[in-house]
């Protein structure tokens, strides 16, 4: 029976390499989304964790665009102008980016370089969850419980978690059962997004500048349906602009992006899927993200 190393293996195989930055966020992101199209009432936190790559796309975007020189300096080897950036991300915006996102990095020159830094290091986090947790999916698709039950001790909480989702695959099959098991898939994907909010992401937050607590702060919101930030679960919205912006609240807090996550995004987009259907503007989003 594979290992977890094969079968992170085999993952990779299909993976730009990671040098390819934009290419290879599209490739994460269709898979988490390609996962929960399987199986929407089971993979819940696959399609969440789609949405949430697709974000770190637009940043990797901005990245991208920041480190090509023809693009973005003003002149020979001086840096790149707080003009250029603004035209960049105002192109995006125009793309569907929310608009609070360009406003930190048009106020200073210098805003380019803390930028592009803090943006990596997103993508390195981006990365690192997909490389804990992907795996377990490919696993279990083809493997079903017993091939996690080969890679992960008793105790580890990916293997608790894909316990509880196995669980709750069988109850749904049962009228009297439905519920409950419904549930349990709940309580897995609860479990799987603490692992990656309370353990793998905190080490990439606490490197970020003030800048990039500030960005990834305005920037941080869920759009399920494609009607926009406004329609969707946002980090601004929930804590306030004002507190934001004064740093009271930043996403870069574990405290406060768990409160933001368990208090408004989990309750949206519980009610999303719990209503998912073919051709539904939940599905027609994740069939967009499940092209790459």
């Amino acid at each position: 029976m594979p290992s977890q190393t094969d079968w992170r293996n085999i993952i990779d195989q299909h993976l730009p390499p990671p040098d390819h930055m934009r290419e290879r966020n599209r490739a994460i992101t269709a898979a988490y989304a390609d996962w929960y199209l399987r199986q929407p009432w089971l993979f819940r936190w696959a399609g969440l964790a789609a949405f949430a790559s697709a974000q770190v796309g637009i940043g990797i975007a901005i990245a991208e665009s920041l480190m090509a020189p023809q693009r973005m300096v003003r002149n020979g080897d001086s840096p790149a102008s707080s003009a250029a950036i603004f035209d960049l991300l105002a192109n995006l915006v125009g793309n569907g980016v929310n608009l609070a996102l360009v406003l930190p990095v048009t106020l200073h020159e210098a805003a380019a370089g803390q930028l592009l830094s803090d943006l990596l290091i997103i993508k390195q986090a981006n990365d690192a969850i997909f490389h804990d947790t992907g795996w377990a999916h490919l696993a279990y698709i083809h493997g079903g419980l017993p091939a996690l039950e080969h890679c992960l001790a008793a105790d580890h909480p990916i293997r608790a978690a894909f316990c509880l989702l196995d669980e709750g695959a069988h109850l749904m099959c049962e009228p009297t059962t439905f519920t409950r098991g419904w549930d349990l898939v709940d309580q897995a994907t609860v479990a799987l997004l603490r692992r990656e909010q309370m353990t793998i992401l905190p080490p990439y937050m606490d490197r970020l500048s003030d800048v990039g607590r500030l960005v990834v702060s305005l920037g941080s919101w869920m759009d399920f349906t494609g009607d926009g930030p406004m329609s969707g679960s946002s980090f601004v919205n929930f804590f306030g602009l004002p507190a934001v912006l004064s740093g009271a609240r930043s996403i870069a807090n574990t405290s406060d992006r768990w409160t933001w996550i368990e208090r408004d995004v989990l309750p949206v987009w519980f009610r999303h899927s719990a209503t998912y259907r073919q051709d539904s503007p939940l599905d027609r989003q994740l069939r967009r993200l499940a092209l790459w």
